[in-house]
């Protein structure tokens, strides 16, 4: 794993709103705003930023953990800036504060955490469970 990031680091991605990223459970719309699962995912693609510029070519990150707090709606078409900070390090392990805006209203914030591990120990990991990667 490259060294090339501290604590305090910044990362921004931006996410256009579509239908696709609506509340909707079993093909029925909840409501037509960015859901939080949607959210979620374009958080931690935020974050994963990180990982893709300091993961070494045999090694994957790997998702550990995912919290969010939707405060307020993201409407279809709407543009999403999400920022990611680097907080925390242990050891190969990166967390993130995460701040998802539409202009300057706060959409949700949120935690993400990533573990750089080479690629031969996820396949490792995952075939305790009887899974080839």
């Amino acid at each position: 794993m490259k060294e090339i990031f501290k604590i305090g680091d910044r990362i921004s991605v931006d996410h256009v709103v579509s239908d696709n990223d609506v509340a909707a459970f079993k093909g029925v719309t909840v409501h037509n705003v960015c859901s939080t699962y949607a959210l979620a995912r374009e958080m931690e693609w935020s974050s994963r930023q990180f990982v893709l510029k300091m993961k070494e070519e045999d090694e994957e990150g790997i998702g550990t953990h995912l919290t969010i707090d939707h405060k307020g709606p993201a409407f279809v078409g709407e543009l999403i800036k999400i920022e990611a900070e680097i907080i925390e390090w242990n050891d190969n392990e990166l967390i993130c504060a995460i701040i998802a805006k539409v202009k300057n209203r706060i959409v949700a914030t949120g935690k993400t955490g990533q573990k750089v591990l080479k690629k031969t120990a996820i396949k490792e990991i995952f075939s305790k469970f009887g899974h080839n990667e």
